[in-house]
């Protein structure tokens, strides 16, 4: 089911700092859910509840009204035994249809919120999955949201709960008001005991639940790092840092229960000196001969039933609990997911790529300052700059990875901001540094995308990235399952390579996405992606002088600043250039691999300027386009 879309304009991005009326909305959200996805379940569920505390209220009643006409000796006693056995049939059959109306509304509750919370998450973009670590993001999206999932099941059952105690205070009256007085007297301490058993409650359940998180995400990461663990001989030490809140979830779970086994013990004290007091005042009217024996042994069990704490504290347990859940679960879905436009990209479009006074901020510390670029459709354009410079960030901006806080950018004229999702997805490309590769064969991880090629298509990708001759040589090529296909770095960097030439688009972003190749590797891959892909723009984030060389253009960024665009060979010249890379890099070879501009109609990126001169950063933005 996709998820619900809030009125976000496009091109306005989620925050970082989510608001509590956002949060609160969600958890609302995710508590009702269930009951309006499946209001026939949960209809269902309330009406055999309902029945079922019925049939318990009438119960006592019949009972004792069978009692009196057994010892008084009447002839009709046996019909009204007969409906009594009718009713405890009937009290079972709506109790086992209750449990099985409750499990499948939770399941299906579940299995719904769970794959709703999912699409959220990836609608709204990387930055909303990266607010939190994997582990506690896993807690959240799957014990948490099971957890909230199960409030309309809860709240169903909590009807009867409730229903019970009064229908039974309400018969206890009309069989006997002296012994129903005798139950109201005390009723007052039975409200304070659950009142104080919610409030306790509470707290303790939702620390509970962040010491989870906290001890899953740490488990996740050493998970991650285990052979760096193993390597540096840290098992131990590690294994005592992922269990080292275990104390402290172990004081807020005997926390829980200690206030479950006071407000326990408390009820285990009063409800019998309430069922006393009633037994006591109906003897009594008994040997007054003000009531029957029928009829005190009916007030007995409707005041049993009138005290019915225990039904009360494990209904309000479960929904504190579900609410504490939902409340964690909400907090990653807070974030609106990201807005698409309607608009196309002109048919003749040759990926001509703008940023015009783009400036981005992270945690309040800016990462982009004004940038103003152009990328001449087919060119090249290497982004070069010590980390932290912005290069990622930049390139992020036109998949709409993530958005600018402000400024525009453009794809052929148009703000990617207003395009199609599908559009934008299949004209924008991206390989990463440490590719994610999803599918179950080698074939599919490099199929995945907007849409799925062809077989010749996938091998000639691969043959571009330079992966075709390994995969061939595992055990069942193309087909081999993932799981037996053990990688190197450089083999799955190649995949990711493969996957992004298989469904190049006008652009195609690669952000140091062949750091793991060695060079030779390197030159034939990128050989290969000048003559067997797609021809189109490149964004090339580039850490080598090798990489920068072969791009048409660099554009130089310094603290989020454009410092200078041009040439590598040009911009060589300079000492601060040159800095940027690392020092065993060799300037002799450099000029040779450059290459003449692709696009000479659309202007030279970044500016003014004459080939083989850099144009230098200049204004408030760093740089002009």
């Amino acid at each position: 089911m996709s998820p619900q879309r809030p009125a976000v304009a496009p091109g306005k991005r989620a925050r970082d700092s989510v608001g509590p009326s956002a949060t609160g909305a969600a958890a609302r959200s995710l508590l009702t859910g269930g009951a309006g996805a499946f209001p026939g379940r949960a209809a269902a569920l309330v009406a055999t509840s309902l029945l079922s505390a019925a049939a318990a209220v009438a119960l006592p009643a019949l009972l004792g009204r069978s009692l009196d006409l057994v010892l008084a000796g009447a002839a009709d006693a046996g019909p009204w035994l007969a409906l009594c056995a009718a009713l405890v049939v009937a009290d079972i059959a709506c109790d086992a249809a209750c449990a099985h109306l409750a499990g499948t509304l939770t399941a299906h509750s579940a299995a719904r919120t769970r794959r709703r919370a999912l699409g959220h998450l990836l609608a709204a973009g990387p930055r909303a999955a990266g607010r939190f670590t994997p582990g506690d993001l896993v807690t959240r999206l799957t014990a948490n949201v099971t957890e909230a999932a199960a409030a309309p099941a809860i709240a169903a059952a909590a009807v009867p709960a409730v229903v019970l105690p009064v229908g039974a205070l309400v018969a206890l009256a009309l069989t006997d008001l002296w012994t129903a007085a005798v139950f109201v007297a005390g009723a007052p301490l039975l409200v304070l005991l659950v009142r104080a058993f919610a409030r306790n409650t509470s707290a303790g359940v939702a620390e509970y639940q962040q010491v989870q998180g906290t001890i899953a995400a740490r488990l996740v990461e050493a998970l991650e790092g285990a052979r760096t663990v193993a390597a540096a001989g840290t098992t131990e030490r590690e294994r005592a840092r992922i269990l080292a809140p275990l104390p402290e979830l172990a004081a807020q779970g005997r926390l829980m229960w200690h206030v479950y086994g006071r407000a326990v013990a408390r009820g285990a004290v009063l409800l019998p000196l309430l069922e006393t007091g009633v037994l006591a005042v109906g003897g009594l009217r008994v040997a007054a001969g003000d009531m029957s024996v029928g009829e005190l042994l009916a007030a007995l069990r409707y005041a049993a039933l009138a005290a019915g704490l225990g039904a009360v504290v494990g209904q309000l347990s479960g929904l504190l609990r579900s609410r504490a859940a939902a409340g964690r679960a909400a907090e990653a879905l807070a974030a609106p997911v990201v807005a698409y436009g309607r608009r196309g990209l002109p048919g003749d479009g040759c990926g001509r790529l703008e940023f015009r006074d783009v400036s981005v901020v992270r945690d309040g510390r800016p990462v982009l300052r004004g940038v103003g670029l152009v990328v001449p459709g087919g060119a090249t354009l290497a982004l070069v700059g010590r980390s932290g410079s912005g290069k990622t960030a930049l390139a992020q901006l036109p998949g709409r990875l993530a958005d600018p806080d402000t400024g525009t950018v453009l794809l052929d004229g148009v703000p990617v901001a207003e395009i199609e999702r599908e559009v934008l997805r299949r004209e924008v490309g991206y390989a990463f540094e440490r590719p994610a590769l999803f599918g179950t064969t080698v074939r599919d991880s490099i199929a995945f995308g907007p849409y799925a090629p062809p077989l010749a298509e996938v091998s000639a990708a691969a043959r571009a990235a330079e992966a075709d001759a390994f995969v061939r040589r595992l055990p069942d090529g193309y087909g081999t399952q993932l799981k037996r296909a053990p990688l190197s770095g450089g083999e799955a960097q190649r995949l990711g390579l493969a996957r992004a030439f298989a469904h190049a688009g006008r652009l195609l972003v690669l952000d140091d996405a062949t750091s793991s190749l060695d060079s030779v590797t390197e030159r034939q891959v990128a050989r290969a992606l000048l003559h067997q892909v797609r021809p189109g723009t490149r964004l090339v984030v580039a850490h080598r002088a090798s990489s920068a060389a072969r791009a048409d253009l660099v554009a130089w960024l310094d603290d989020g600043r454009i410092r200078a665009v041009g040439p590598h060979a040009a911009l060589w010249a300079l000492p601060e250039y040159r800095a940027v890379f690392a020092a065993d890099d060799d300037p002799a070879h450099v000029p040779d691999c450059v290459r003449p501009h692709a696009a000479a109609d659309d202007g030279r990126a970044g500016g003014e300027g004459t080939p083989g001169e850099p144009v230098r950063g200049h204004g408030p933005a760093g740089g002009t386009p």
